[in-house]
C-alpha cells in the first residue's frame, strides 16, 4: 500500500517524529492531519536536534510537506518553524489546506482561564488554544485559513468572534482580553502575507497522489488514547488521533492505509487521567530521567510507568495496526526486571479495556515480568539484541497478534533496526 499512517498507540510522546523523518526518506509527500501545537515532533539528524510543533517531520529530507484541513494552525508558531528551517539552509515545501482553522489569541486566553477554573478537575492542556479553536469550528463560527487571506471576511470574523469571546471572558472569568482588536487584525494580516503563498487544495493533491501510486505519508499528533471519542475521556485532546481520522480530516475516500502503530518500550502520559501502570519510585524516575520524558511543547516531566499491552490491544483494535515500531527500547537497559500489564482486574474478574472512565480508574493491572538487558545503540540486526530483549519484543508482538518491524535502540535517524514484515 502506498499510503501509510502513522499513529501513537498510547498517550502521545512514543517518537513519531523520528519514525516519520525515517520513512520520509521514500515518500512523496507528509501529511499532518489532525491537532495543533500543542504536541511536539523531535528529529535528530547528525546530532541535531529539530523540534517540530507543526511542520510535518518529513521536512528534513525536503519533501513536500501539507498540512490538512484536520489541523488546527496558529500562524504564529508555524512562522517560527519556518524562520527555524531556514536559519538552517532548509526550506518547507509547505502546503496548507483553506479549510484549515485558525488558532486566535482570545483562544488561548479561554483555554488557560477555563483550565484554571477547572481547580482540581483540570485536563492538563497546554493553554494553546486548541479546544477552543475546535469548538468555534463546530459551532461554525470558526475563522479558515481561506477567511485569513480575505481581508474583508477575516475583519468581519474578527469583530464578530472578538465581540463574543470578550463577553464570555469578562462574564465567566473576569477578565479583559489580552490584546485589542486592531492590533490582532494587524498581526494577522501581516502573518497572512507571509502564508499566502501556502494555500492549496491539500485534500485534492493528496488524492491525485494515490491514484497515481506515490508513496503518501499521514503524520499524526498525541496519541490513541488521546483520541476525542475513544481515549480517557475528557483527558483526552481535541482532535481524533485514530487512523481512521485521516479520512475526513483529509478529505479523501475511505481505503485501505498502512497502518503504523508507534509503541514506546513502557508507557508515559502527560497530564490528569487515569494511568494503571504508573510508577511512584526510583524505577519510574530512573526511567524519566534516560528517557529524557519531558514534554517537547511544555517543558513539563511525564508521568511514566510500565508498558501496558490492554491498552495496546485496544489500540490494535481502533486504528488495524499492519505494522508495529518499538521506540527507546535503549531506556530500558540495565534494568534489572521489567514488568508488562497483560490483564486488567475489576473487582477481581478479569476485563478488557474499560470503556467506562470510572470502571478504568477501580481496575487493577496484572503483570509479567521479564529479565532485564543490555542495549548498545549500534546495534543494527535481530541477532546482535541479547536473548532476553528478543523476548520481551516477541511477547509483545504475540500478545497483540502485531508485526514489529522497525525497533529504535537510540535517538538517531541510524538508530534503528529494520525488521522484515513476518
Amino acid at each position: 500500500m502506498p499510503a501509510k499512517v502513522i499513529i501513537g498507540a498510547q498517550w502521545g510522546d512514543e517518537g513519531k517524529g523520528k519514525i516519520t523523518d525515517m520513512l520520509s526518506a521514500d515518500a512523496d509527500m507528509v501529511v499532518r492531519f489532525q491537532g495543533g501545537n500543542n504536541a511536539g515532533h523531535t528529529v535528530i539528524v547528525d546530532g541535531k536536534v529539530f523540534k517540530f510543533h507543526l511542520i510535518p517531520s518529513g521536512v528534513i529530507y525536503d519533501k513536500p510537506c501539507l498540512i490538512a484541513s484536520g489541523v488546527v494552525l496558529d500562524p504564529k508558531v508555524l512562522l517560527k518553524e519556518i524562520a527555524v528551517l531556514r536559519e538552517n539552509e532548509l526550506e518547507a515545501k509547505l502546503q496548507i489546506d483553506p479549510h484549515t482553522n485558525i488558532i486566535m489569541p482570545w483562544h488561548q486566553q479561554l483555554d488557560a482561564a477555563k483550565e484554571q477554573g477547572l481547580g482540581d478537575r483540570k485536563i492538563g492542556t497546554t493553554k494553546k488554544g486548541i479546544g477552543p479553536c475546535y469548538a468555534e469550528r463546530i459551532t461554525r463560527t470558526g475563522i479558515r485559513f481561506m477567511d485569513l487571506l480575505d481581508s474583508h471576511l477575516f475583519r468581519q470574523k474578527l469583530e464578530s468572534n472578538y465581540a463574543s469571546s470578550a463577553l464570555i471572558l469578562k462574564g465567566v472569568y473576569g477578565q479583559e482580553p489580552l490584546q485589542s482588536q486592531d492590533q490582532i487584525y494587524a498581526d494577522y494580516m501581516a502573518m497572512a502575507e507571509q502564508l499566502r503563498h501556502c494555500l492549496a487544495d491539500v485534500g485534492g493533491l493528496v488524492n491525485a497522489a494515490i491514484a497515481e501510486g506515490k508513496n503518501v505519508i499521514f503524520e499524526g499528533a498525541q496519541g490513541t488514547f488521546l483520541d476525542i471519542s475513544y481515549g480517557t475521556y475528557p483527558f483526552v485532546t481535541s482532535s481524533h488521533t485514530i487512523s481512521g481520522g485521516v479520512f475526513v480530516n483529509v478529505g479523501i475516500p475511505p481505503q485501505p492505509l498502512d497502518s503504523i502503530g508507534i509503541v514506546k518500550a513502557y508507557t508515559t502520559r502527560v497530564g490528569s487521567g487515569p494511568f494503571l501502570t504508573e510508577l511512584h519510585s526510583e524505577i519510574g524516575e530512573h526511567i524519566r530521567t534516560v528517557g529524557k520524558e519531558f514534554g517537547t511543547t511544555t517543558g513539563r516531566a511525564r508521568r511514566v510507568g510500565w508498558l501496558d499491552l490492554v491498552m495496546l490491544k485496544y489500540a490494535h483494535r481502533l486504528n488495524g495496526f499492519t505494522q508495529l515500531a518499538i521506540t527507546k527500547l535503549d531506556v530500558l537497559s540495565g534494568m534489572e526486571k521489567i514488568k508488562v500489564a497483560v490483564d486488567y482486574l475489576l473487582d477481581g474478574v478479569s476485563v478488557s479495556f474499560p470503556l467506562s472512565l470510572s470502571d478504568l480508574e477501580r481496575c487493577e493491572a496484572v503483570y509479567e515480568e521479564f529479565e532485564g538487558f543490555e542495549i548498545d545503540s549500534s546495534m543494527r540486526t535481530w541477532e546482535e539484541l541479547p536473548l532476553a530483549a528478543r523476548k520481551y519484543l516477541r511477547f509483545i508482538d504475540e500478545y497483540l497478534g502485531t508485526n514489529s518491524t522497525m525497533i529504535s535502540v537510540g535517538p538517531g535517524r541510524k538508530e534503528t533496526i529494520l525488521l522484515p514484515e513476518h
